[in-house]
């Protein structure tokens, strides 16, 4: 079974990574437990818009050596290749470049460990450093082909000195890791001088921030060309809901027209009794209408998915991967009977008093090989849990304590903590599970740590 990795993205979200070959057949879901003190619910979160405005996911083709500091030996054999093989190739080395120091980069902007920080910051100077000059080694004479190369080394080029940047201007001051900024900044300088040299960019472009964004967004999209894989989404249930909307209309239609004719009955002739008996019946119409559909719609979606999703090559537009999704609040006596296991065992008030909203997804990979050189299609899904934490309460509490007379106070913070169980199933293989728990405030995630499990439930490896 791949690894399945989840881990903090920025402040205020959490991210799942995972790979999938050919022919792989995998049911994912995430059960995040929610304390109840938390005020999130079905009432008070839709999860159909917190799916379209919270959850983003990213889907493209993946070779393994990613953090290795060599190029593909692709780019040595490119004499036997047709321009679009190398294009492909060069794309799929500058994404998963650019990916993994993006990945990097966050990772270490979370160190706040001086020592810590500058001895990774050293490590990602002389990764950078490193494939940059392994890249440009194999840079083609081929006009044809250099266009492609020009256009990958620019944006790598850039790309890495606003990471560094970015990460020197939030680095922890110490006077003691001089070295490690020179050299990083010196890193820095000599990119901005490699995209002079090769005149890259014109003088109109690098002074206006804006314009030079907008290329580098552009150069980006070429590079994805070929890596990230198109997606067409789809809502499912749309004509079953028309139907819901229906059948809920006409019954209360039936209660009502019956509550008419037993009004005519009792009141003779058109009175002010029946207006007013008659306007009553079409106000709790109009109150009931709209509860008792949804209430009917939430019965026979129940357990159904939400969204589909077809992946497809960017070139040859063939389907890649199919995808079912589902995001709904469900009730703990609903949990599968080894996740309540897990969350019994652990933390039983949080089985009474937490709801529970489940992520699924269930992918299935086609049979056929993928195009030559990728191995293998990854998928990573981020959670943002900014939309809970505007429920949250800001800490207010105060801790007091005493010493030689004198009486002081410390501000405390409120935290929640939200228990995530990921569940995990390979085609006809057991299901594995993972548990973690997620530290939080008002105003960003804490700490994301892993749990043990209890004896007799497979751990994803």
């Amino acid at each position: 079974m791949s690894k399945i990795r989840v881990k903090q993205e920025e402040s205020l979200s959490i991210k799942f990574i995972h790979q999938m070959k050919v022919g792989d057949n995998r049911r994912l879901d995430l059960y995040f437990f929610l304390p109840k003190e938390m005020g999130i619910g079905p009432q008070s979160l839709n999860e159909e818009e917190y799916y379209h405005s919270a959850i983003t996911g990213r889907r493209s083709y993946y070779s393994t050596g990613l953090h290795l500091p060599l190029v593909q030996s692709r780019f040595a054999s490119q004499k036997k290749r047709t321009i679009e093989e190398f294009r492909l190739y060069l794309n799929l080395f500058a994404y998963q470049f650019s990916v993994a120091i993006e990945n990097d980069s966050k990772e270490l902007a979370q160190i706040e460990e001086p020592e810590n920080f500058f001895n990774s910051l050293q490590d990602l100077c002389d990764l950078v450093s490193q494939l940059l000059k392994k890249f440009r080694r194999n840079e083609p004479s081929d006009p044809k082909w250099k266009s492609y190369f020009e256009n990958a080394d620019n944006y790598l080029s850039w790309f890495c000195e606003q990471r560094l940047l970015k990460l020197l201007s939030t680095a922890p001051r110490s006077s003691e890791y001089s070295v490690v900024l020179d050299s990083a900044i010196a890193l820095c300088r000599a990119e901005n001088e490699h995209r002079e040299t090769k005149r890259y960019n014109s003088q109109q472009t690098k002074d206006d921030p804006n314009r030079i964004s907008n290329k580098m967004l552009l150069l980006r999209r070429l590079i994805q060309q070929g890596v990230v894989l198109k997606e067409e989404m789809k809502t499912l249930g749309t004509g079953l809901k028309k139907m819901t909307t229906g059948f809920a209309t006409a019954m209360v239609m039936l209660v009502v027209s019956a509550l008419i004719i037993k009004a005519q009955g009792v009141f003779s002739g058109l009175t002010i009794a029946l207006v007013l008996t008659l306007a009553v019946i079409y106000g709790f119409r109009e109150i009931f209408k709209e509860d008792i559909r949804n209430a009917l719609w939430r019965l026979i979606q129940k357990g159904r998915p939400k969204w589909s999703r077809i992946l497809r090559d960017t070139n040859s537009h063939a389907p890649i991967a199919k995808q079912l999704v589902w995001l709904d609040f469900i009730k703990t006596i609903e949990l599968p009977d080894k996740v309540a296991e897990i969350l019994k065992r652990r933390h039983r008030q949080n089985k009474l008093d937490a709801e529970v909203l489940h992520y699924g997804i269930h992918t299935r990979v086609t049979q056929k090989e993928f195009l030559a050189g990728y191995t293998s299609i990854q998928e990573q899904v981020n959670f943002s849990l900014a939309p809970f934490a505007r429920h949250l309460e800001r800490g207010k509490a105060k801790i007091y304590k005493e010493q030689e007379g004198k009486i002081s106070n410390d501000s405390v913070e409120r935290r929640y903590q939200i228990n995530l169980i990921l569940a995990v199933k390979d085609g006809k293989d057991a299901v594995q599970y993972a548990r973690y728990k997620i530290t939080m405030n008002r105003s960003t995630i804490i700490d994301i740590s892993q749990s043990e499990l209890p004896e007799g439930i497979a751990a994803i490896e």
